[in-house]
């Protein structure tokens, strides 16, 4: 396979993000046209729920953008873009609680969490080396820095990989959190699930691109 077509690997998973990227956009906006019913907004939501799993010392911060929202384990700060922090809608709560849930794996030792914020580091210097590495190798014949490159890039998918269960489970915990506390009635529960299923569909299409332009390092070393 030759350098150019190779790229036609990656046409399965640019399909995949392209309609998460359109299913999240179609999704949080509809619901974020719902107000629930009890009128909570989404950071009286987090800052309850929060208190309620005996992280009363996490602070809330508002941030700009939009579905910039976060949970930052270092600082301690669950982190809502405006539409979130400020808006009643099934959308924001359920965002909310999604974050809520990473703040939550974080206090509970969950382990996929703790192995991603182990590996992160070197993660993040490895997806910036690996395919300068690589390519360098592949047009001077370079073995070892192919190899080097993909065995940089291999980090980067295995973070991935881990990302997918702390996602996963981040949004279970803030389905559960909602419904227990009766912060959503049970008919709103399913919109709320219905914007975190979508947001969830964005980290798996980026596993799979991942995967995929690992795929295509190894076929194109093998062809040199």
């Amino acid at each position: 396979m030759g350098f150019y077509s190779s790229y036609l690997i990656l046409l399965p998973a640019l399909i995949l993000a392209l309609y998460a990227q359109n299913k999240v956009k179609s999704t949080y906006q509809k619901y974020s046209k719902v107000a629930s019913r009890r009128g909570l907004t989404g950071v009286q939501t987090a800052r309850s729920l929060l208190d309620e799993n005996g992280l009363s010392e996490i602070k809330i911060e508002k941030i700009p953008g939009s579905l910039t929202d976060h949970y930052d384990p270092r600082a301690k700060v669950l982190r809502l873009s405006a539409p979130i922090h400020d808006s009643s809608s099934l959308s924001a709560l359920g965002i909310a609680a999604h974050e809520t849930g990473h703040a939550i794996q974080d206090s509970r030792a969950y382990l996929p969490l703790r192995i991603r914020h182990a590996i992160f580091p070197a993660t993040a210097l490895g997806t910036n080396l690996a395919f300068p590495l690589f390519f360098i190798g592949f047009l001077f014949g370079g073995r070892f820095l192919m190899n080097l490159g993909i065995l940089f890039f291999t980090a980067a998918v295995i973070f991935q990989i881990v990302t997918l269960p702390v996602e996963y489970n981040a949004s279970r915990r803030a389905l559960i959190l909602l419904k227990e506390g009766n912060y959503l009635e049970e008919k709103e529960i399913s919109g709320a699930d219905k914007v975190l299923s979508a947001a969830a569909l964005t980290y798996l299409a980026a596993t799979a691109m991942a995967v995929m332009q690992l795929l295509r390092l190894l076929i194109l070393r093998g062809s040199r």
